[in-house]
């Protein structure tokens, strides 16, 4: 865990170039099958661990972080690097900026070891590529499987132990659901909390940023260090700063969560259900107040709205790419943006009216309510021959970009097939504290959380 790692590192009893060499040597053996990376920058980390270690050495730590390897995913900029954003066609196309997101982890003296693959356009949950390479889910050495998406590459990577975290990007689950189906923990975090200046976009009204860690300490840790006023990004700019750590292990006494309702159950299997279930009852020995609740609409009828805007907003910035016949894209990726053409300016306007009008009653029937949870995906990790690409694994995601919430998935559980499950907890916007809170109270009572794919 990071906040182990990072205690070693500024007690002096691990150096940073120890930590980026065994980290490099483990992505050498391990990547050229999980294919998590699509580049790995190890002679800038090495350089980055040396400064970091004569700068600890010397009384020089800029901070808890200095020295700790980080991947980012491939929409986020870096000057001078590439960025494809998954798309074949931008194979080589280099950043001319650095995103404020990775300036501020590189000021902490965090050390970026290279970028991770994800979805073309980050467009896409189960997580495949079609031609830059879907990365291998580590759960199941023998068979491929979905790894999640669209931050694929972060998923893969943290869960096999190829860096001790890394940031990925929500739009209608994309943290999330590679948390799930890797065992890991994700952060979907609210608009506004995480600068997205120099990531590239998907869905504007959507975006947002977010950790993807082993724990719910590191996520807060790491959440903490993300987070803050841009003056690039203006929806930053309105926000104060908001330190998780100091209620994180408060305990749950005194909240109530709400289990989802009874209609929303038969989309989840009975091994999700079943591991859901149990978290409600660990939660309930914590001392939370375990509730009935009644939405005033389905999730699936919130992600037919989201996907609307995310296809309007997605198909206006890729539309010269997507209306190109001889590009190289995805083939499951073009239909999904090309979707957008359809939609009428009408359209997208009542959905975003909508959007702000549901806002306001899903606020109502969480009044009194701390959280809403979840199972954060359908199934367990599917076998990549069996995914219907017509269709989206998000039933349980989507819904918190749309109403612009928060939303930690941790894992909860196993399958029978051995395979991850994960709880979601849903809070109101910009409540991560509360989210963070409920699942570092649920993880120091479990250990799933503790627990590696084979090798």
């Amino acid at each position: 865990m990071v906040h182990e790692l990072s205690a070693a590192i500024q007690a002096r009893r691990l150096s940073p170039i120890d930590v980026v060499e065994a980290y490099l040597a483990r992505i050498e053996a391990r990547d050229p099958k999980l294919q998590a990376f699509v580049a790995v920058y190890a002679a800038d980390a090495r350089l980055a661990a040396e400064a970091a270690d004569k700068a600890i050495r010397s009384g020089h730590s800029v901070g808890p972080l200095h020295g700790i390897p980080i991947a980012l995913k491939d929409l986020i900029e870096i000057e001078g690097k590439t960025v494809s954003g998954g798309c074949e066609a931008w194979r080589n196309r280099k950043a001319a900026r650095t995103a404020t997101l990775a300036r501020r982890l590189v000021a902490q003296g965090m050390i970026v070891l290279g970028k991770t693959h994800t979805v073309e356009f980050a467009m896409g949950g189960w997580g495949t590529n079609a031609r830059l390479g879907t990365p291998w889910n580590p759960w199941d050495p023998q068979r491929k499987r979905t790894p999640g998406g669209s931050s694929s590459g972060s998923g893969v990577a943290v869960a096999a132990g190829l860096v001790p975290w890394a940031v990925g990007t929500d739009t209608g689950g994309s943290v999330r659901l590679p948390a799930s189906w890797c065992g890991i923990t994700g952060l979907k975090t609210t608009i506004g909390r995480v600068s997205t200046y120099g990531v590239l976009p998907l869905s504007p009204t959507l975006d947002t940023p977010g950790p993807m860690t082993r724990s719910v300490e590191d996520a807060a840790l790491l959440y903490a260090a993300m987070q803050g006023p841009d003056p690039l990004d203006p929806r930053t700019e309105r926000l104060p700063y908001a330190d998780p750590l100091p209620m994180l292990k408060r305990g749950l006494r005194g909240f109530r969560l709400a289990r989802m309702p009874d209609h929303e159950r038969g989309f989840a299997s009975p091994d999700v259900l079943a591991a859901c279930d149990a978290s409600l009852v660990e939660l309930e020995r914590l001392g939370a107040e375990i509730v009935a609740i009644d939405l005033p609409f389905g999730f699936a009828d919130v992600a037919a709205l989201n996907l609307r805007i995310m296809a309007a907003e997605s198909y206006a910035i890729r539309h010269e790419l997507v209306d190109d016949a001889g590009a190289p894209l995805d083939e499951h990726v073009r239909p999904r943006i090309a979707a957008g053409r359809a939609v009428t300016a009408q359209a997208y306007l009542e959905a975003l009216q909508q959007r702000d009008a549901m806002k306001l009653e899903f606020a109502a029937a969480l009044d009194g309510i701390d959280a809403l949870l979840t199972p954060t995906t359908m199934t367990t990790a599917l076998p990549l021959d069996e995914v219907d690409q017509t269709k989206a694994p998000a039933h349980y995601t989507r819904f918190g970009n749309f109403l612009d919430l928060c939303a930690l998935a941790l894992p909860n559980g196993f399958a029978g097939d051995g395979l991850p499950t994960s709880l979601q907890v849903v809070c109101r916007a910009y409540d991560e504290a509360t989210a963070l809170r409920i699942g570092w109270a649920y993880q120091n009572a479990t250990d799933y959380h503790r627990r590696f794919p084979p090798e």
